[in-house]
Parts: structure tokens; C-alpha cells; sequence
């Protein structure tokens, strides 16, 4: 085998990860492999960081989709430098920001809210009366979109 080429196993081992989430990982486009005169799959060796970025991007919370969709900006599937990782991370920091806002404002309501079998129609933060906002979402949609948020009390 040449020196940059590596085994399923190998790329599994070192990669700290499973031969089947090699496979998840390149059914899903995040990574790629071809098969050798023998028919067996053969990683570059590169393939290690850019299985480190994965790993390190589902640690914050980031989804296997988003992944590859910041990914896919890199030109022809390369593994990401340094500078690709700073603009990655900086993309994937403004993603998290978000998620901790909107988990900030269910916090901030959830004290009156018990997922709707509401007690307080009058103040609950989620009410929708006659279902006015079924043409945004379905559920409980004011949640998940704070413009659509009534002023009235």
C-alpha cells in the first residue's frame, strides 16, 4: 500500500471512530474514498483531519447536514488549513449563536408554559387562539419565531 494511501481500518483507528460512521460519514459526502485493484476502499491520508473537523463540529451541536454545507465551499472536497478552519469556525459560531438564543428564549418562557394543556390562556407566550398562526408553522410557533410574538397581554 502507498504511504498515502490508507485502509478502512486504518482511517477507522486512527480517526477514533467506527468503520460503519467511515461509511455513514461518506454515504453522506463528508468524506470520499475509490477502491484499489482489489476492490477495497483506500482514504488519502488527509482524510484524518477532515474527519477531526467533523468530529470536532457535531462536539458544538452542529448537524451532519450543516457540516457538508460548509464544507461543500471548500474547492474540490479538500481538507480544510488553518485559514479554512477559522472562516468555518467563525460560520459555524454565528449558527450556535443562534441556537443558544432561541434556547434562551424558551428558557426565559418555559415557566409558563407546560406544553400546552396551558393553564393561562390569558398570558401564555405560545397561545394561538383559532389556530391564526397555522399559515406560519404548526406547534407551538412562537417559540421558534419571536417576530410572530403578540405585544398584547
Amino acid at each position: 500500500m502507498a504511504a498515502t494511501e490508507l485502509s478502512v481500518g486504518t482511517v477507522a483507528n486512527r480517526a477514533g471512530i467506527s468503520i460503519s460512521a467511515l461509511h455513514f460519514y461518506e454515504k453522506k459526502g463528508l468524506i470520499r474514498s475509490w477502491r484499489n485493484q482489489g476492490n477495497q476502499r483506500r482514504y488519502k491520508r488527509d482524510v484524518l483531519r477532515r474527519i477531526a473537523v467533523i468530529k470536532a463540529a457535531q462536539t458544538m451541536g452542529i448537524t451532519l447536514e450543516e457540516i457538508k454545507e460548509t464544507l461543500s465551499t471548500l474547492p474540490d472536497q479538500r481538507t480544510p488549513t488553518k485559514a479554512d478552519w477559522q472562516r468555518l469556525s467563525k460560520h459555524w459560531q454565528r449558527q450556535l449563536d443562534k441556537k443558544i438564543a432561541y434556547m434562551q428564549r424558551l428558557r426565559d418562557k418555559v415557566d409558563g408554559c407546560i406544553g400546552c394543556g396551558c393553564l393561562s390562556m390569558q398570558h401564555c407566550p405560545i397561545y394561538n387562539p383559532d389556530d391564526q398562526l397555522a399559515e406560519h408553522s404548526s406547534g407551538a410557533v412562537l417559540l421558534e419565531h419571536p417576530e410572530l410574538e403578540k405585544t398584547e397581554k
